[in-house]
């Protein structure tokens, strides 16, 4: 679906919330901080900005934010966890404005990480600029996901395959599905007015997953590494606008 001006405005206005949530809880990231510590953090901006959680209840989830430390790739549910020196930490935060959502993930390192999980955390936000710049008009949705493979993979990385980028809007997770993997030229041309969360997951090892008991989180099933980062970004006439922007 393709949204028009007015819903984009909307939506930047969902991403700016996104984006104080992400600089609050980077400010709070430090050894020894609770990932429950951090929800609240996530909790706190919401309500002062009068929006709404599109995490909170979904399908049962218990929070606002995720919370992935290390070999956790998604969907951590925020608890006990103390962030240790070295850790990496997947945070993933979205919003509600008006109806419209934003969605968006950032890995930080917590205190001095080692050289490998440095490599891992730049390559894998490279390939989200990279994907990012294939999303214009004329292109096709799948050079999105060729760009971001091509950039994990030159790194010696390996992309997961059972989760995915999306669209987003009215609903967070909307078609068409935005994988993280493939050839180029295929799917659906790129046109002004389609939003899209494209969210790279990349591991330090293979790609292959493992959910856990609780339903929620996934984790590599080698023990590696893992990184995600996500921004919610539109094509415009004048190429792609990320909504969900930091700083």
């Amino acid at each position: 679906m393709r949204r028009n001006a007015e819903e984009i405005v909307k939506m930047r206005k969902a991403g700016r919330v996104v984006a104080e949530m992400h600089q609050r809880i980077r400010e709070r990231v430090r050894p020894g901080v609770t990932t429950r510590d951090l929800d609240k953090v996530g909790r706190e901006v919401i309500e002062r900005r009068g929006a709404r959680s599109n995490f909170l209840g979904y399908h049962g989830f218990p929070a606002v934010i995720c919370t992935s430390p290390n070999d956790m790739i998604v969907h951590g549910i925020p608890g006990k966890y103390r962030l240790q020196e070295g850790d990496i930490i997947s945070i993933d935060c979205g919003a509600i404005v008006e109806g419209y959502h934003g969605d968006s993930a950032w890995t930080h390192p917590v205190g001095e990480i080692p050289e490998e999980a440095r490599r891992l955390l730049a390559v894998t936000e490279q390939s989200l600029w990279k994907g990012l710049a294939a999303m214009r008009e004329g292109n096709r949705l799948s050079d999105i996901s060729h760009a971001v493979q091509e950039v994990a993979e030159a790194a010696g990385f390996s992309v997961v395959r059972e989760y995915v980028g999306h669209g987003i809007g009215t609903a967070m997770h909307e078609e068409p599905q935005v994988p993280n993997w493939g050839p180029p030229g295929k799917g659906i041309k790129l046109r002004a007015g389609h939003v899209f969360a494209i969210e790279p997951m990349v591991n330090a090892g293979g790609p292959e997953t493992r959910l856990l008991d609780d339903g929620w989180a996934v984790v590599t099933a080698d023990g590696s590494l893992s990184a995600h980062f996500e921004h919610t970004i539109a094509i415009t006439d004048d190429g792609p606008e990320v909504l969900t922007a930091v700083g």
